[in-house]
């Protein structure tokens, strides 16, 4: 039970830092312009290390991060000379478990690269060496967090881009939880994603306004104070942006076994994303499962015009283990 808790009162955070104060019925190119970067920045790429695998290798490697500091990351490489997809990875931050990071996906990666697919799987800045946990809602370190991660996984499409094995048409994104919704804001930001994958993660912030959760929350934080918090960052409402997703696509994929996301708030959070796209439930925890991850694959092949993968090197991918509550 706490750490259902603290799962809710994480969501609650990152969602309070996302709230704006009223909808915007169409994206305004001002708030595009928060996202504006120069892409000539260098990249300043490191190789830290490399894994040589049956079908792939992959790098330790490390790059810049406008907002300072560097990123580190696995670059999965397939074995052959391309052209290839290209995928970017978004871990969650599930409390505990060894895989809150960029290992998350790496075994899914592994088993893509057969497909055809380069695979970035970032650290995101909570995840990273010396990172000091805010617990302050108020400290503004937590809205500059998910801004910096907007921006690293933005330019790790210029990463992927610079390689002259990664086919430009073909690059999706996948984001788990916290990582979902830096995919939701994203899909309204950076064109260059063909396809988006948003696993169980929030993809409005009016919806979760409305929630009383987050009523409870703001009465017991301070109203005026929270609504000033809000009001000075409603550019980083990701209903903004989800809703001009078009024409990439997303596939929504949310648990069923939730307190927070619940079926009937996964749906009001999938009616905010633009056409195309494809809403699924799976009985899961927040982990999801088996039958969400051979979805998964089924839509990057499809999207990413990839060769079929055989059903026992997906079977084989390994379950996201989700520790269990204290």
């Amino acid at each position: 039970m706490a750490r259902t808790i603290r799962g809710l009162q994480l969501f609650l955070t990152i969602a309070v830092l996302l709230l704006s104060a009223s909808a915007s019925p169409a994206q305004d190119p001002e708030l595009l312009r928060h996202f504006d970067y120069d892409r000539m920045t260098p990249l300043n790429i490191k190789r830290i290390g490399v894994a040589h695998r049956e079908r792939a290798d992959v790098y330790d490697i490390t790059y810049a991060s406008l907002k300072g500091g560097v990123v580190p990351a696995y670059l999965v490489v397939p074995k052959g000379r391309g052209p290839f997809a290209a995928v970017i990875w978004g871990h969650w931050y599930w409390a505990n478990s060894s895989m809150a990071n960029r290992k998350e996906f790496l075994e899914e990666a592994v088993v893509l690269a057969q497909a055809g697919v380069v695979s970035l799987l970032t650290d995101g800045p909570l995840a990273r060496p010396g990172h000091v946990e805010v617990k302050d809602p108020f400290d503004e370190r937590r809205p500059a967090e998910f801004f910096q991660q907007v921006l690293d996984m933005r330019r790790g499409v210029d990463l992927l881009l610079a390689r002259k094995d990664v086919d430009r048409r073909r690059i999706a994104y996948v984001g788990h939880s916290y990582n979902a919704g830096i995919g939701a804001l994203l899909s309204g930001v950076d064109r260059r994603f063909k396809a988006f994958v948003l696993m169980a993660g929030t993809t409005s912030d009016e919806v979760g306004r409305a929630t009383k959760e987050f009523q409870e929350y703001r009465q017991k934080v301070g109203a005026e104070k929270l609504d000033a918090l809000i009001e000075k960052y409603s550019w980083l409402d990701q209903g903004k942006y989800v809703s001009h997703a078009a024409p990439a696509m997303v596939l929504l994929q949310f648990a069923t076994q939730e307190s927070f996301l619940t079926p009937e708030r996964a749906r009001q959070y999938a009616a905010v994303v633009t056409e195309p796209k494809l809403f699924k439930l799976y009985d899961a925890p927040h982990a999801l499962n088996a039958e969400a991850r051979r979805d998964r694959i089924t839509f990057l092949t499809e999207q990413l015009k990839l060769k079929p993968l055989p059903a026992a090197a997906i079977a084989g991918i390994p379950n996201l283990y989700q520790p269990p509550a204290n």
